[in-house]
């Protein structure tokens, strides 16, 4: 196996060299085989801006114009003039937002103080693809402080927090989202994002892929000047891992998602608390005693499972790894086909990052008041053009909550139109998206200053070494001390005093 070796300098104390400086095996991802083929075809339907969200939703907007903001004049008073937003009057707001979500991202601001001094970003220009949140806009700027230039769109139509958007464009960066796009609003932001003369980016962060295989399709050109992409969904690097097996991947990639700190924390601890929100959000429901099936039981299924649980609904699981299906079993949950329960249910939950996972024939058995979400990254879990054929009545009830009728007055209660539920419905918990976004920011730094020939044109994971350092700037909040393994323990184990202390097969 070949051998790499990366270099993480973000401090000159001594007594954190041997964290920062230390060489790390690369350990190269291999693909599956499919082939690589453009995302599923968005289907949505316009949504009214003019409906008001509760203020939890924070950052949806409450004006009455309902226009396109890509057919108004866009001006700011500060920042840039290459934009297009929903209201950038709302910047005062969008920066208290920011704030109180810095207080929650402590690696982030550690990483601010530490390595904002040398730039180790000074000359990247990163073009970015993710949710827009007020955690999103801290690491955006804290890659601004350590010397990127960015430009940014939404990865998903719900999540965009207007708010936000307009304070990042108040403080100088190009961000072309809000919140309730259309399908063709949606490509048309990701299009101006790339497409300018005057700007060509050399480093793309991704979140599910889409604005990967937009320049892949429409401006391969682009990847000339290109470094690397950081991608952290398992959609986006499904796609990655598929053109790198057909041999089409022209720049290194790096697998954020399949980072420890990404999978264990983002994956199932965000998960464990952001579902419930999301669903009380929406739906108002009681938890206690409800059936519910979750499908798929990754770590994103096991947080699921493990919030319904405790508020005493009663859980199953359906699964197609036997691994995952029996830490089900030994979890406590029954594991079942998907047919077998859906007449009884009161509620399922997607969680696979598949497609077609509930399909039409499920939802004609579902029973009156189902209640039907999506956990996943990908919006082809549920069978949305099934749901929007002739038969079937829509009604828009609330934010992101439609009923889909059918002719015999049945219903269903269908939740962000089957799309990421806990980003669409409501808001999430800052300290967990700073050890996400901390990933990305060292992915980032690691492969920009990547010397020529370290890295090939493959996928890559994020260094052990560089997933125990993000962990290790979040103990403080804790006041947590670690154990220092002695010499003569060290040895005996085999490994350095100051890590990795894993090898990178290691399951936590």
């Amino acid at each position: 196996m070949k051998k790499a070796y990366n270099l993480v300098n973000i401090s000159k104390a001594k007594s954190e060299e041997a964290v920062q400086s230390i060489c790390i095996k690369q350990i190269p991802f291999t693909g599956q085989k499919q082939e690589f083929n453009r995302p599923p075809t968005r289907t949505v339907r316009s949504m009214s801006q003019s409906s008001t969200d509760s203020f939890a939703s924070v950052h949806s907007d409450t004006s009455d114009d309902e226009s396109s903001p890509r057919d108004k004049l866009q001006k700011s008073t500060k920042g840039p003039s290459d934009f297009c937003i929903k209201n950038i009057s709302q910047a005062d707001f969008g920066r208290k937002e920011i704030e109180m979500a810095e207080q929650e991202m402590p690696a982030l601001m550690n990483l601010r103080k530490r390595a904002g001094g040398e730039k180790p970003l000074a000359g990247a220009k990163v073009v970015g693809c993710t949710h827009i949140t007020a955690q999103t806009a801290v690491l955006i700027e804290t890659l601004a402080a350590l010397g990127a230039q960015c430009r940014w769109a939404a990865c998903n139509i719900f999540s965009t927090q207007n708010a936000v958007a307009a304070a990042l464009v108040k403080a100088g960066i190009s961000v072309f989202a809000w919140r309730g796009e259309s399908e063709d609003e949606f490509w048309w932001c990701i299009d101006h994002c790339v497409g300018t003369e005057t700007w060509q980016p050399n480093m793309v962060l991704d979140d599910g892929g889409d604005l990967t295989d937009w320049i892949y399709k429409k401006y391969p050109e682009l990847f000339k000047n290109l470094k690397g992409v950081v991608e952290e969904s398992i959609t986006g690097i499904y796609r990655l891992y598929q053109l790198s097996k057909a041999g089409r991947l022209s720049v290194p990639a790096m697998n954020v998602n399949d980072s420890v700190t990404k999978q264990k924390f983002d994956n199932l601890y965000f998960c464990k608390e952001s579902v419930l929100e999301g669903l009380k959000r929406t739906t108002d429901i009681m938890f206690g005693g409800k059936q519910v099936v979750v499908c798929g039981y990754g770590e994103v299924g096991k947080g699921c499972c493990a919030a319904l649980k405790a508020l005493g609904a009663i859980v199953y699981v359906t699964e197609v790894d036997p691994i995952c299906a029996l830490q089900a079993c030994m979890d406590g949950f029954r594991v079942i086909k998907l047919s077998e329960i859906v007449r009884h249910i009161d509620m399922v939950i997607t969680c696979t990052g598949n497609k077609n996972v509930v399909m039409r024939e499920h939802l004609d058995k579902m029973k009156n008041g189902c209640i039907v979400c999506n956990m996943g990254h990908s919006s082809s879990e549920i069978d949305l053009a099934g749901l929007r054929s002739l038969d079937l009545k829509w009604v828009h009830v609330r934010p992101r909550v439609d009923h889909v009728i059918w002719p015999d007055g049945k219903r269903i209660v269908l939740l962000a139109e089957g799309r990421l539920l806990n980003l669409s419905c409501s808001t999430v918990p800052s300290f967990v998206l700073s050890i996400t976004a901390a990933t990305q920011a060292m992915a980032l730094i690691e492969l920009y200053n990547a010397p020529e020939g370290r890295y090939n044109k493959d996928v890559y994971l994020l260094p052990k070494k560089m997933d125990e350092y993000v962990a290790s700037l979040h103990l403080p909040i804790f006041d947590a001390h670690l154990t220092e393994l002695s010499d003569d323990q060290a040895k005996y184990m085999g490994i350095s005093k100051h890590g990795p202390f894993k090898p990178n097969y290691y399951r936590y």
